[in-house]
């Protein structure tokens, strides 16, 4: 399959079965991340998986509202990154999000990317801080997201570039 098609065919998938993501997916998934451009390869991300359904129960609260596929995922990646190693982290950990979640399309498993850079939790705090005492991860490091993953209960459409997309290409100039 070529990119361009595991690209229509990547949907984020908030539904789950009880079906398990196997641990060798979940390693191309995460060498995919591995595997990311980074400025200067700098390389400031770090990945938390999670499995543990409890935790990931936890974690369904980390945002108050947009989060709760985490009680039915099977897995999680949390991405994380040391914002003092450069200034473009977030620019360093998207990429790291968008090809892991293209890689679980491409392998068959339902994923949803959760933002949690600047998001708030169901209690108040920040996705960051709840995140930080449930993971346990750094002061020094800052969250980016969470990538949702687990078998698809069902298959969306892919999608094509519709013509209303095709007018957000300018050529030459905006006008």
């Amino acid at each position: 399959m070529d990119l361009l098609e595991i690209m229509r065919q990547r949907r984020s998938v908030r539904s789950y079965t009880f079906e398990t993501v196997s641990e060798e997916d979940i390693r191309k998934i995460l060498e995919a991340g591995l595997l990311s451009a980074s400025g200067r390869a700098i390389r400031p991300w770090e990945m938390i998986v999670v499995k543990n359904k409890d935790t990931l129960r936890k974690m369904a609260d980390c945002r108050d509202h947009g989060a709760k596929m985490l009680e039915g995922a099977d897995a999680a990646i949390v991405v994380i990154a040391d914002e003092t190693k450069t200034d473009v982290w977030t620019e360093d950990c998207s990429i790291v999000m968008s090809n892991m979640h293209l890689a679980a399309s491409c392998l068959g498993v339902g994923s949803c990317w959760i933002q949690g850079r600047l998001r708030k939790a169901a209690g108040g705090e920040s996705t960051e801080a709840y995140l930080r005492k449930l993971l346990k991860f750094p002061k020094s490091h800052r969250l980016e997201a969470v990538l949702s993953l687990g078998m698809p209960e069902s298959v969306p459409e892919p999608r094509e570039a519709a013509d209303e997309l095709w007018m957000k290409v300018h050529r030459e100039t905006y006008e």
